[in-house]
């Protein structure tokens, strides 16, 4: 039987929606390949906060977390992932323990090739969206760019991007996370909303 694992690193770890069906038993944490991560990304689904998403430019390496779909063919659970998604099935990345796979970055596909074999799946499946601080704010992504944008927020916009970071597997220790576990203001969101 073919074994397909979805990765995952946000939101699909505590909000798995029309995709729950389509999975059997629960997270394995920390279980996937280490892939590089930053809260790079604007979400109008997460009222314009910064959501994690694969950044070789700006993130590091951090933990994913793996989940076996139902699926037995690629196609399949790419289809249900980029269902959850609302997303093309082109944003969802791939990767077979044979080495072939597809990606808009292709030492992803191929690191989560290799995993695939170590760990003994016959394939993987993930979100490939990109970052897009700069498409959406004009501004290229930095530190102090997206702690000034988180600034930005206010009410449930801002109550959203903060559930959404502090939700995030602690293992997610990307730059602006650091940043912003000592930044007073973050911290104080969470006390000034109780």
């Amino acid at each position: 039987m073919t074994r397909i694992a979805i990765l995952g690193w946000g939101s699909l770890l505590w909000d798995l929606d029309d995709l729950e069906p389509k999975v059997a038993g629960g997270w394995a944490m920390r279980a996937g390949p280490s892939l590089p991560m930053e809260f790079s990304r604007v979400s109008p689904k997460r009222l314009m906060g910064l959501v994690v998403a694969l950044d070789p430019l700006d993130g590091v390496a951090c933990a994913t977390h793996a989940i076996r779909s139902r699926r037995t063919r690629r196609a399949e659970a790419i289809a249900d992932l980029a269902a959850r998604e609302r997303a093309p099935e082109q944003r969802i990345g791939w990767a077979e323990a044979d080495g072939r796979g597809a990606s808009r970055l292709p030492e992803v596909a191929r690191t989560v090739s290799d995993w695939c074999a170590a760990a003994g799946w016959d394939a993987a499946v993930w979100t490939d969206l990109e970052p897009n601080f700069h498409g959406m704010t004009g501004k290229r992504f930095s530190i102090p760019a997206g702690i000034a944008h988180l600034r930005e927020l206010q009410g449930a916009n801002l109550a959203e991007a903060h559930r959404y970071i502090r939700s995030a597997p602690l293992g997610t220790r990307t730059p602006l996370r650091r940043a912003l576990a000592s930044d007073a203001w973050w911290r104080g969101i969470r006390d000034r909303r109780r």
